[in-house]
């Protein structure tokens, strides 16, 4: 990394600090970071930080917390792992207090082992203790451990703060609109995300196993950079893709089947959530490309509603109206639209929301709707736009169209205009991605 992008990364996490800082008054902000996790006897997953965490210091290490210390001059305290240059042969470099505190430009940094002794001080006089309520038990007791220690010293005329508040509620605020910063990381997971997409319709064959499909994404992802997949990608040939969260990836595909993948990058900690649908031989057969047009077109209809100003429902009102249309016209559903949408008919072939939050969480923080009532969307907020189609075999299903399962999935930004589609690089008009795969597999 170069220096003048250090000095950015820096500037960029303590200013968000600074505004969680204003946030919490002349309270106290306790954010830890994420534990390791044990996969089997002494093995562990792949160490994840905690994503309020990382947004407000940028540091990955386990065995973290930071500590926000409110009030007219504002501290930001780090606790964090001791170095330890045994435990660094085995399991690589830490940055310790001294270093994290450069690197990172904390006012303060100490070994987190002290943490607990270093709170009752901390805390006295102060209005309110702010951490993730309920997140974790054990932080929890934590917390109430330190409120008591304080109450123990109440004869010394020691107040202990009187209320206990949800840090993640002013962040998740925060997390909403995205930065100049977040957006040329989200972008970039969407650009190596979509060259994956295009790479996987290159790559499927009849014959071939989902798994196999799922290798060449993974394989795009890392190799550009990216440190994990954002979830587990879903690779559905022909009945699974009417399984939501179908992970299994191990069916063969066959000809004439479509092909549903769900896959994203995580880079830097961001995500990008793509979801394409093809068909495995390259080429739609009629049914198919009903189904997906219908799909496609409420896609559409939603990316239009996509503005500052319109409120978060806006967007999925508009697809479910396209769907519960096109339903009707497939002869999957009887009556009228109004009856469809009155009585939700539509929810047996479209049983999911149209698009969720996107950041550092796949699905990421933020209420939907706020007293109430949905909220409006803003500038630099970023979603996706994900209709479906789910078409499961059953008797009163035309036969043409059973275990048909199509869904589109683009990121998006919202701006006081028309979306940003983040993710435009992976083609998805049926004639755009009968050439790719025409073209490329010449």
């Amino acid at each position: 990394m170069k220096a003048n992008d250090l000095r950015a990364d820096v500037a960029v996490h303590a200013e968000r600090r600074r505004r969680l800082a204003a946030a919490i008054g002349e309270g106290v902000a306790v954010v830890p970071t994420a534990p390791e996790r044990t996969r089997n006897r002494d093995s562990h997953y792949p160490y994840r930080y905690d994503s309020y965490f990382y947004y407000l210091t940028g540091f990955q290490e386990p065995e973290a917390a930071l500590v926000l210390v409110g009030g007219p001059e504002p501290r930001a305290l780090l606790y964090c792992r001791e170095k330890n240059p045994e435990r660094e042969i085995w399991d690589g470099f830490r940055h310790g207090p001294g270093g994290a505190r450069e690197r990172f430009g904390f006012d303060e940094a100490h070994p987190i082992a002290v943490l607990d002794e270093a709170m009752p001080a901390l805390l006295a006089d102060r209005a309110a203790l702010w951490y993730p309520v309920g997140a974790d038990a054990e932080w929890d007791a934590r917390a109430l451990r330190w409120l008591n220690a304080v109450r123990a010293n109440a004869r010394a005329g020691v107040a202990a703060p009187q209320a206990l508040h949800n840090v993640c509620a002013p962040l998740d605020e925060m997390r909403l609109v995205k930065d100049a910063h977040e957006l040329a990381l989200m972008r970039r997971a969407a650009a190596i995300s979509a060259a994956a997409h295009r790479r996987a319709m290159l790559a499927a064959r009849p014959g071939r196993r989902e798994y196999e499909v799922e290798a060449e994404l993974l394989h795009e992802f890392r190799t550009s950079g990216a440190q994990f997949p954002a979830y587990s990608p879903i690779v559905a040939g022909g009945a699974n893709a009417c399984i939501l969260h179908y992970v299994q990836n191990d069916a063969q595909l066959h000809e004439g089947a479509l092909l549903l993948i769900d896959a994203g990058c995580e880079l830097a900690g961001y995500a990008a959530d793509i979801t394409r649908t093809f068909p495995v031989s390259g080429r739609f057969s009629s049914a198919q490309r009903e189904v997906y047009e219908i799909v496609l077109a409420a896609q559409r209809a939603a990316m239009d509603k996509v503005r500052a100003g319109n409120a978060w429902n806006e967007p999925h009102d508009a697809a479910v109206r396209v769907l519960a249309q096109g339903m009707l016209d497939l002869k999957l559903l009887a009556g009228g639209l109004d009856e469809a949408l009155e009585k939700e008919t539509y929810k047996r072939f479209f049983m999911h929301r149209t698009g969720h939050w996107l950041g550092l969480d796949v699905h990421d923080a933020g209420d939907y709707k706020r007293a109430g009532a949905w909220r409006a969307l803003a500038a630099g907020m970023t979603l996706t736009v994900e209709p479906g189609l789910y078409i499961r075999a059953a008797d009163d299903v035309p036969e043409r169209l059973r275990d048909i399962g199509v869904r589109i999935e683009d990121d998006v930004l919202v701006t006081a205009g028309a979306c940003e589609v983040l993710t435009a690089a992976v083609p998805k008009a049926v004639a755009e991605i009968e050439a790719l795969i025409r073209d490329g597999r010449r």
